[in-house]
């Protein structure tokens, strides 16, 4: 699926400027009426069919994926398809009783940023269990992955001079930004197009410093990178190698290492990016690598040294999670069969969808405001919640409910959900494969 490189444009945040908005809103008095123009943009937004609301769901703790939605006075227990926490660990007995245990230890917070007063032996275990996690030297923990690649990849421009960033273009936002904020030389190559890559590396001198950035798995389609090829490439043109793999922490790999532990890559991997957020069910980022590389960007990168730590209560979970899943195949093993379940499921109703090699499966809708209908239909009349996801996360005219089957769904579910798909299909009049 084509999708432009959104960096530094203006269609990559989704906003444009309104058609009502072609000349400035003035006051009487000729001053601006900012007032006006912000709700000219998110009434475009509206008319769009892209303007995102917000579900109140209350988690019901060791429930997992029950929650408790909220809607005016009434409340209804429903069954979510939609969430990242992939293995439903932000619910596992274990993570709650460490962050329970450290907060009664520590109190609730760090109490300040990393340099100032907020490293306790929580974040340095953490960080440990990561490197140890990646088979790295190093392990740098952040607030959130978003901050740990934007802050990771700006500032690798800024401390190597002339360094080149050849980026995908389907990249998360959150590299976008760190290239863009870089301000250094990029170049985007076709989304995991290796003959448009190579054309791009051979072209620089020899002497350029190069970076090629990447994901393993791409979260809304749920393809995946062709990375030893990458690799390749990287060791013939001597280029470093950074990828992303918060879809892939926790699900794949003998000890939730990711797609490059699955693969047996890491070693060839410079810079790791992850997430405790996802399959680790808890909250923070991180990257791993070599004790030069996170040395450098705990060193120079503002978004790390400026932010408070993470709370130690959260890195005490985060900790116990990534021990669990070191070692426990259980939950990977049933969330890879309720993908393959829901995918075979999906066929006989003809409802459509991306066969991913992943456990993402996007069902495929095409329009945002039959997008936000079909989520709605399911939440009102089965109690189903899955969010729509519109432009400017997925291109525009690929709009979709992207479902995300864990090992805390029952089979039982699967069949609700199925009959939920095919019956909101049925009356909303949906395109059918």
């Amino acid at each position: 699926m084509k999708q432009e490189h959104r960096a530094g444009a203006e269609e990559g945040t989704g906003i444009s400027k309104p058609r009502s908005l072609q000349r400035p809103c003035k006051w009487s008095t000729g001053q601006p009426d900012y007032d006006r123009i912000l709700k000219f943009q998110i009434e475009e937004l509206k008319l769009e069919g892209r303007y995102r609301h917000f579900i109140e769901n209350e988690r019901l703790s060791g429930s997992f994926p029950l929650t408790r939605f909220h809607q005016g006075a009434a409340n209804k227990t429903v069954t979510v398809w939609c969430s990242n926490d992939y293995l439903g660990m932000g619910q596992h007995p274990g993570v709650r009783a460490a962050m329970c245990e450290a907060i009664n230890s520590v109190g609730a917070g760090s109490g300040g940023t990393r340099n100032i007063s907020g490293t306790t032996p929580y974040h340095v275990a953490l960080e440990r269990e990561i490197a140890d996690l990646h088979r790295k030297e190093s392990a740098l923990l952040f607030t959130s992955a978003y901050v740990a690649n934007d802050a990771t990849l700006s500032t690798l421009q800024k401390v190597i001079p002339d360094l080149v960033i050849f980026s995908d273009a389907q990249n998360h936002a959150s590299m976008i930004e760190g290239i863009r904020r870089g301000g250094g030389p990029k170049q985007i190559f076709r989304h995991n197009d290796l003959g448009d890559l190579e054309a791009r590396l051979v072209d620089l001198p020899q002497s350029t410093p190069r970076m090629i950035a990447f994901e393993s798995v791409y979260s809304m389609d749920g393809d995946i990178a062709p990375i030893a090829e990458i690799c390749d490439l990287a060791e013939r043109y001597h280029a470093m190698t950074y990828i992303d793999e918060v879809h892939a922490v926790g699900l794949y790999g003998d000890r939730g290492g990711g797609i490059t532990e699955r693969d047996g890559l890491a070693h060839r991997i410079d810079i790791l990016n992850g997430t405790l957020a996802k399959a680790y069910g808890v909250m923070g980022g991180y990257i791993a690598a070599s004790r030069t590389i996170c040395d450098a960007i705990r060193s120079f990168a503002p978004g790390f040294i400026f932010t408070t730590s993470i709370a130690p209560g959260v890195a005490a979970g985060a900790l116990a999670s990534i021990r669990h899943l070191k070692t426990s195949q259980n939950e990977r093993a049933l969330q890879k069969e309720r993908a393959l379940q829901l995918k075979k499921m999906l066929l006989p109703v003809r409802i459509p969808f991306i066969d991913s090699p992943s456990h993402i499966v996007p069902v495929m809708i095409g329009d945002p405001v039959l997008t936000k209908q079909a989520s709605d239909h399911l939440l009102a009349r089965h109690a189903i919640y899955i969010q729509p996801i519109n432009f400017p996360t997925v291109p525009r005219g690929t709009e979709r409910l992207r479902i995300t089957p864990g090992p805390c769904h029952s089979e039982a579910m699967l069949v609700d959900l199925i009959d939920a798909l095919d019956a909101t299909w049925t009356s909303l009049g949906l395109p059918r494969t």
